[in-house]
């Protein structure tokens, strides 16, 4: 069975000879935590969301590198030290960044957002010229050799980079700010009820290129929406800016032919999760443990409606084998019978994971799927 179709008939509850091995990525530290307990840069290299780092044998992924933000963007440097440095970002965010610490492009702790571009409609008017959907960089210089190279190609392959649209709460997150956007719900409204129209206009211009040109498998709604003890939107705010602008996306990106519409949150979704199916969301991933979202229990209760990816909780990675087993008995071995699931990290490994540890979890992760372990 190829790569592609593990894929999409594991998203479609069908039989399969294995589910996907897929994995999110680690961080910058854990990188040099593993070169140091034995693994080599040659090993460890590439994109982990496209199954590249050699030692992990991961199945194949792809994802279109359409440019889908600001062009041109924002960046500027406004002050820098030894330790931290004051920015703009490419989305007109203003930061200010631990430097001190950082490793392979990981910060050791979150940046500290001071100001962002949309506080008005005539702020969101400006903003908007940065988004022509013609622009020609939106899509990669090589394009028509990429084309050619998927047109027989036995893997999945995604319309976006991941995070390479982010989604609809992302995105005016990004414009706004968790707590402008909070208010402006319920004192800007038509704002953002605006905002969230010309970000569909938007999306479907800029792609309909690539889906006209290339057979797409799946796209993914990258939303981030929610934290450890619920959505940072109520489902009755989920109905009415977001549910209509959903299913109007994954009407068009049917049409287009594209198979598997994926969502990706942290933290706990659940109140939200019957929403998400209404809108025609296929999987949900990566199931945060340590937000309580339980993949077993998302199955009991929605069964076929929706695909899992994700809910291994890292903690038990860095805890050890015995947890580890705990975690694969627990989760893995009852989803199996299910299918509709794949068993991945709940997020990129942080460096407190020992290499052994990630591979004793990645050769159990195989050992079930070939059938060598029932716990």
């Amino acid at each position: 069975m190829t790569d592609r179709e593990r894929y999409l008939r594991t998203m479609r509850f069908e039989e399969t000879d294995r589910y996907p091995y897929y994995e999110l990525g680690i961080w910058g530290q854990t990188y040099e935590r593993w070169l140091k307990e034995g693994l080599s840069e040659e090993e460890l290299a590439g994109d982990w969301f496209r199954g590249q780092p050699k030692f992990a044998k991961l199945d194949k992924r792809e994802f279109i590198p359409l440019n889908l933000g600001p062009i041109p963007g924002f960046h500027k440097v406004l002050e820098e030290d030894e330790r931290y440095v004051l920015f703009i970002d490419g989305w007109g965010r203003k930061r200010r960044a631990l430097k001190e610490g950082t490793v392979r492009g990981t910060r050791p702790s979150m940046d500290t957002y001071l100001d962002f571009f949309v506080k008005t409609r005539e702020d969101f008017l400006e903003f908007k010229k940065h988004f022509d959907p013609k622009d020609p960089s939106r899509y990669p210089r090589n394009w028509e050799e990429l084309r050619e190279r998927w047109r027989d190609r036995d893997y999945p392959l995604y319309l976006t980079e991941n995070c390479g649209f982010g989604g609809l709460y992302w995105n005016l997150r990004q414009m706004m700010g968790t707590e402008r956007l909070s208010y402006a719900f319920f004192d800007q409204p038509e704002l953002i009820h605006e905002i969230l129209d010309w970000m569909v206009e938007f999306f479907m211009e800029a792609t309909e290129r690539a889906l006209k040109e290339v057979e797409v498998d799946a796209f993914t709604f990258n939303e981030d929406f929610a934290y450890k003890a619920g959505p940072l939107i109520s489902p009755r705010i989920f109905r009415e800016f977001f549910l209509p602008r959903y299913k109007a996306i994954i009407e068009f990106l049917r049409k287009h032919g594209v198979k598997v519409i994926e969502l990706d949150s942290d933290g706990n979704t659940e109140v939200l999760i019957p929403l998400m199916i209404e809108a025609g969301i296929d999987c949900h991933w990566p199931l945060e443990a340590a937000a309580g979202m339980d993949p077993v229990k998302l199955r009991r209760e929605y069964g076929r409606d929706l695909a899992l990816m994700g809910g291994i909780d890292k903690r038990a990675l860095a805890e050890g084998r015995e947890a580890i087993e705990e975690e694969m008995r627990r989760k893995v071995l009852p989803l199996l019978e299910t299918g509709g699931y794949i068993p991945t990290v709940d997020h990129t490994v942080p460096p407190d994971v020992p290499l052994e540890n990630f591979l004793y979890y990645l050769e159990l992760k195989r050992a079930i799927a070939e059938g060598r372990w029932r716990g």
